[in-house]
């Protein structure tokens, strides 16, 4: 018999300050954890992962031997699969988790909850965080068929308070870009809902992943070879990614200096490029950023998440 542990660990959520749609092209991101999250409590010492949410009406209950997790119902426990799946932990827990993170809200709800369920599986002590990032990735792949890239694991499993992280998603080197203490990031709620596994983000990574193809490793291509494919949606697919990779460096180099005019410039840079190149805005978000820029005290504003 194993003896039961007492486990309580919480993983936040992020928001994406630049950055758009370039962490699975291998670009750069600047994502930042913020103060809302999922806490998961129970004890550990058992021979199946049983979970239950104050927001499903059902339970996850998840055999540590699972094969297919996607397959796992209720579909939410399909994360909890797909997470014990990677781990390979030698024994579950039996717990409860909750979270303040709104779902569908562009902060990440899922990357908390895998992170937490990590965790909670492996405890917070002398763990390989970026191996457990890449883990957790792995498990959103495989519970929801969603090629996401790295960023939003990152972001959980390696933020630094008072900081944003600049993540190059090719290296995985991570480096901290303190933030000024004179400006709020406010994150405010289009009020749309989404589900990734039911729009076109698997059909944009496509895209980008032909353009690749054609240019090489689009963060490095050069914006004329970009502007010479015949395709045009590939054309601007690709132009999102090579003008979204230099519009991170500019910010972080933008923020050093204290320009933060400059800064709030390029997020909204950055939101275009989302709406025309990569497509993945609406109408109600567009109209949003625009009311937004309007604001007195409002340096720049853009779409976070993967959009639609």
């Amino acid at each position: 018999m194993v003896s039961e542990q007492q486990l309580r660990v919480w993983a936040p959520g992020r928001v994406n300050l630049i950055g758009g749609h370039s962490d699975y092209s291998g670009g750069l991101v600047l994502p930042m954890a913020v103060d809302l999250g999922t806490t998961i409590v129970g004890h550990r010492g058992h021979e199946r992962v049983v979970l239950v949410s104050e927001d499903e009406p059902e339970p996850a209950e998840v055999a540590l031997d699972v094969a297919d997790p996607a397959a796992v119902s209720p579909s939410w426990a399909r994360y909890v699969a797909g997470v014990v799946a990677e781990v390979a932990p030698p024994t579950g827990f039996i717990g409860k988790v909750a979270t303040t993170i709104p779902i569908g809200t562009g902060l990440s709800s899922s990357a908390a909850l895998e992170v937490a369920i990590a965790l909670a599986l492996v405890g917070d002590d002398r763990i390989d965080r970026r191996a457990l990032a890449l883990a957790c990735q792995r498990a959103e792949h495989r519970a929801s068929g969603v090629p996401c890239g790295i960023m939003d694991q990152f972001a959980s499993l390696l933020g630094v308070d008072g900081h944003a992280i600049l993540i190059d998603c090719t290296t995985f080197e991570v480096t901290p870009v303190e933030l000024p203490a004179e400006v709020d990031v406010v994150v405010v709620d289009s009020g749309q809902r989404r589900s990734l596994s039911t729009v076109g983000y698997a059909d944009r990574r496509a895209e980008v992943g032909r353009a690749e193809q054609l240019l090489g490793h689009l963060p490095t291509a050069r914006l004329t070879d970009v502007e010479a494919l015949d395709d045009a949606i590939l054309r601007k697919r690709a132009r999102h990614v090579v003008t979204e990779n230099q519009r991170v460096r500019d910010f972080v180099s933008v923020l050093a200096k204290g320009d933060i005019g400059a800064a709030g410039a390029l997020m909204t840079d950055s939101h275009m490029s989302l709406r025309d190149n990569q497509e993945v805005s609406t109408d109600a978000l567009d109209a949003l950023v625009g009311r937004l820029n309007r604001v007195p005290g409002v340096h720049g504003a853009r779409l976070t998440g993967g959009g639609w």
